[in-house]
C-alpha cells in the first residue's frame, strides 16, 4: 500500500494528529522504500502489512444485520486477523444471534481461520465484567448496556485476552467487502509506519454514495462527522491560538489502535464512543491535566487519519440516527474536562438553535467507562469462559476433537509487554 505523506501535524500536548493522508495505491508492490524527507509518498510492503495483521484483532459490533451482509464483511477481513463479533441482535421470536454465530462458524470452516462471537446481553458476560470491576457497564436489569460503545469495550476486553497487540473496529453494516479489506490494510500500514508504540489510526472514507433523482451522488462527508469535526477543531484551535481543520475523523467508526494505547483509553457509551476517543487523548495526554501515564507523555501518541479509495456503502438508518450521533458527540465534548468556556457556549448555542436545549440548560452527560487495562482481566477471562454461554470460539478446523481456546487468562498481561 502506498500512502500520501502527511506534511502537517497538529500538537495537543503529547498527542500528534497527522493531517489526512490519501491512499495512493492499494497495492504498491514488494519492499519498503526509504522514507526520506524528499519523498511525497510512503510505501508499505505486503510483508509488513501481513506482519501487523497477524498480530491484530478485528472487532465487529453487530446488531440485526442480514446474513449476507455479515458474510461480506467477514470475507473482507484479511486472513491473518482474528475476528471477534460482538452482537446485540434480537433473540426473539427468531434468535438472530444464533444465525450470526452459525454464519461465522461456516465462514471459519470454509476459510480455515479462527473467530470468536459473543452476545452483548449475555448474563454471564455481564457477571464477568461486573466481577472484573466494570460494574458501571451493567444496567438496572443486571445485563450489559445496549450501546455501541459498550460493544466496543467488550471487543477490546476480549482482544486483550488473545495476546495480540493491535485492534481494529469494522462496522457490520458495510455492503462492500473490498472497502473492509482496504480499511484493514490501512490500519496495518499506518501502524507499521507509526513512530510510537502508542498509536491510533482513523479512517475517513472516500465517499458515501446516495441515490438522488435516480442517480448516485458520491457525498464526501457524513452529516454527523462535519459537525463533530468542526467543534473538535475549534477546541484545538482555541488552545493553540490558530484555527485548524486537522481533525477529519471525529465520528470514525472504522479505526484501530495499538493495545498499548487502547488498554489505557476510557471509552464512552453509545455513539459518543468515537469522538470521545479524541477527548480522552486530550484529557490524558494533552498536557492540560496531569497525566496518569508519564511513559506515554514521554513517547507521545500518534494519530493517523487515512482517506481510503473504496466508497462506503451501508444501510441508511435515517435522520434520527444521525441526530443521536451528533448530540452524543456534543454532549461528551461539552462536559470534557479540557473543553473551554467559549467552546461550551457555542455548543449550547447550537443545541438551543436546534431546539434541543432550553436557555441556560446544559447538555446531558454520557457514560464514561474506566480503561480495560484497569480491570481484573484474569477474573474476567475465567468467568467469561465458564459463565458466558453465548461465547463461541471457532478455529476453522473440523478435524480437532476439541478446538483450542483462543482466550487465555495470562495473555492480557504478556501480550502488551513484548
Amino acid at each position: 500500500m502506498r500512502l500520501e505523506r502527511p506534511h502537517r501535524t497538529e500538537r495537543f500536548g503529547a498527542v500528534r494528529i497527522h493531517e489526512l493522508q490519501r491512499v495512493i495505491e492499494l497495492d504498491s508492490g514488494h519492499g519498503d522504500e526509504p522514507a526520506g524527507p524528499a519523498r511525497t509518498t510512503l510505501q508499505v510492503s505486503p510483508e509488513a502489512i501481513r506482519n501487523i495483521q497477524q498480530d491484530m484483532v478485528i472487532v465487529v459490533p453487530c446488531m440485526n444485520e442480514t446474513r449476507r451482509v455479515i458474510e461480506g464483511v467477514l470475507s473482507g477481513i484479511p486472513h491473518g486477523c482474528l475476528i471477534v463479533l460482538v452482537s446485540n441482535s434480537v433473540r426473539q421470536p427468531v434468535d438472530r444471534y444464533e444465525i450470526e454465530a452459525q454464519t461465522v462458524e461456516q465462514f471459519c470452516q470454509l476459510a480455515e481461520r479462527p473467530a470468536i462471537t459473543v452476545h452483548q446481553r449475555d448474563p454471564g458476560l455481564a457477571a464477568a465484567l461486573k466481577a472484573a470491576g466494570a460494574a458501571d457497564l451493567i444496567d438496572e436489569t443486571g445485563l450489559l448496556r445496549s450501546g455501541k460503545g459498550e460493544a466496543m469495550l467488550v471487543g477490546l476486553a476480549l482482544a486483550s485476552l488473545t495476546g495480540r497487540r493491535h485492534l481494529g473496529y469494522i462496522d457490520a453494516d458495510n455492503f462492500v467487502p473490498g472497502a473492509v479489506n482496504e480499511y484493514c490494510k490501512a490500519y496495518a500500514a499506518a501502524l507499521h509506519l507509526a513512530d510510537s508504540q502508542y498509536a491510533m489510526v482513523r479512517i475517513s472514507w472516500h465517499s458515501k454514495p446516495k441515490l438522488r433523482d435516480g442517480r448516485l451522488f458520491f457525498s464526501r462527508r457524513g452529516r454527523a462527522s462535519e459537525l463533530t469535526n468542526q467543534f473538535l477543531n475549534q477546541l484545538i484551535g482555541e488552545y493553540c491560538g490558530f484555527g485548524t481543520d486537522v481533525v477529519a475523523t471525529g465520528n470514525a467508526g472504522e479505526h484501530a489502535f495499538s493495545l498499548d494505547l487502547g488498554m489505557k483509553l476510557r471509552l464512552a457509551g453509545g455513539y459518543a464512543v468515537e469522538p470521545f476517543e479524541y477527548l480522552d487523548l486530550f484529557e490524558q495526554f494533552g498536557g492540560v491535566l496531569e497525566s496518569p501515564h508519564p511513559e506515554v507523555m514521554e513517547r507521545s501518541v500518534t494519530v493517523a487519519q487515512i482517506e481510503t479509495r473504496n466508497p462506503h456503502f451501508h444501510d441508511d438508518k435515517g435522520d434520527h440516527h444521525v441526530q443521536d450521533m451528533r448530540l452524543q458527540a456534543l454532549n461528551v465534548l461539552y462536559h470534557s474536562a479540557v473543553c473551554l468556556p467559549s467552546v461550551r457556549a457555542d455548543i449550547q448555542e447550537y443545541l438551543a438553535g436546534q431546539g434541543r436545549l432550553a436557555a441556560g440548560e446544559e447538555p446531558p452527560r454520557e457514560r464514561i467507562y474506566p480503561p480495560v487495562g484497569t480491570l481484573a482481566l484474569d477474573r474476567l477471562c475465567d468467568m467469561v469462559l465458564t459463565e458466558a454461554h453465548t461465547l463461541r470460539q471457532f478455529d476453522g478446523d473440523d478435524r480437532r476433537a476439541e478446538p483450542p481456546a483462543l482466550l487465555h487468562r495470562t495473555r492480557a498481561a504478556a501480550g502488551h509487554r513484548r
